[in-house]
Order: C-alpha cells, then structure tokens, then sequence
C-alpha cells in the first residue's frame, strides 16, 4: 500500500497520469481513507487547473518559430552559434527546437492517464467490494438514488432484454471529480459504466492491460464503459445503451 511518506510523488504521478491500473486504483484508494493527502491532491489540482487557463501559458510568436526553422534548414552560423564549440551548437539548437515545440503543443498523455484511472476505478471496484451503493435491477429506484449526491442526472436504463441486466450504482471518483457509476452485468462479468458531464468529445474504443473501455459523449454527459469482456461485446453494449435512451 502506498503510503503516506512519499506521497508528494505518489500525488504528482497520480496527478500527471503517470500511474499504471493497480498503482493508481492504491493511490485512489489511500486519497479515499486519507483526509491530509486528499486536501493535498486538491491542492495540486486547483494549481495545475489555474496554469491551464487560458492566457496563463505564454505561446511562443510563428515569427520566432520560423526564424528558427530557417536557421536549421539553412545550416548558416547564427551569433550565438558561432559563440559555442562546433560539437555543442547543435545540441543547443536541438533543445531549442524541442523547447519550442513544448510550448505549441499540448503535451500528450492526459487521455491516457484518464483511461488508467477508469480502468483503475474497475479494478477498484471488484476489489474492495464496493461495487454498488445502491443494489437493484430496478432503473426507477437506480436514478432517483443519485438525487442530490451529484449535480447532473445520468440515464439509467434496464438493458436485461439485450442482454446486459442493470446490477446497480454507485459514486466513484475518477480524474479529480465525483462521478456516477452505473454496473452491468454480461454472464459472469461486470460491466462499470461511468457517468460525468462533458460535451464535445467524440467516440472512441480501445484495449488496455486485458481490459475493453468503450466512450461516447450524448446530452452533455461522458459515457466510459469498462470491463473485461471483448471489445465485441462491449460496443454492443453501448450500442443498446444508447438505443435506449435515445442517445440522449
């Protein structure tokens, strides 16, 4: 179990997205029981949400970018160049180059470091059985569970008749957010649906570490079905989802 001695690391790996499945769902797992680290995470989130506003992050000008593609296409010695030993210019130049592309480009790994998180919240969820706070098959009483506990409505259909029977629900937490959770079952496996508000997003699939995630965006909310079943199954399970609730 991680603990709390090196939890600085522990929280900027978790924060960055740099924990693979089991690490995250043990970190996860101590933020759930640990009230000083939690704050802590919160603490770091709040920083790193405020540099990713809008004008907090300087974008280097095209003029400067292309006065320095021009120097490397051209090969011509530049003041400073001429200025350090011939082995270490273009180094230099080098690092420059990537410097400059840190600044143009967001760096990539973020949906990544989301996808583990849901996939560590599956693990999580088999593992300390905690996998439903609400345990019923009746949609009517699902729904109305999550009244007042977070601010946004999710759909929760009964899909038994394709084969997916609704199993319950339950609050989760993934990427720094209260989210809703919603269990499926297909035969003997889970099926973890997880609910937040977000728009625009479109839909994508994929396999990682032995398990199948399914995404899609409808009515203002992000849909991430995960489990261990094939990637077959779990397309037709998002395919009866959002037949039956319109897309919606």
């Amino acid at each position: 179990m991680i603990g709390c001695e090196n939890r600085q690391a522990m929280l900027n790996s978790l924060l960055d997205g740099e924990l693979d499945a089991v690490n995250t769902a043990e970190a996860e797992a101590h933020l759930a029981s640990c009230h000083e680290c939690r704050e802590e995470f919160e603490r770091l989130r709040s920083v790193r949400d405020a540099i990713a506003q809008p004008g907090a992050r300087h974008r280097a000008p095209d003029s400067l970018r292309a006065r320095i593609d021009a120097a490397l296409a051209s090969g011509e010695p530049t003041a400073s160049r001429r200025a350090l030993p011939s082995w270490l210019a273009p180094g230099v130049a080098g690092a420059l180059a990537a410097s400059l592309a840190f600044l143009l480009v967001v760096p990539p790994g973020a949906q990544a470091g989301l996808d583990d998180q849901l996939i560590a919240a599956h693990i999580r969820s088999l593992q300390v059985a905690h996998l439903t706070d609400v345990r019923t098959s009746d949609e009517h009483q699902v729904r109305p569970w999550f009244n007042g506990k977070i601010d946004f409505a999710p759909q929760v259909p009964e899909l038994a008749a394709a084969g997916f029977p609704l199993a319950g629900g339950r609050l989760d937490y993934v990427n720094g957010r209260t989210v809703a959770a919603l269990v499926y079952r297909r035969r003997l496996h889970t099926i973890n649906l997880f609910v937040w508000p977000e728009s625009g997003s479109g839909a994508r699939h994929l396999q990682k570490s032995g398990y199948s995630l399914e995404e899609w965006s409808a009515g203002g909310l992000r849909y991430a079905a995960v489990s261990d079943v094939g990637p077959g199954d779990l397309a037709q399970f998002r395919q009866a989802f959002t037949a039956s609730t319109g897309g919606k």
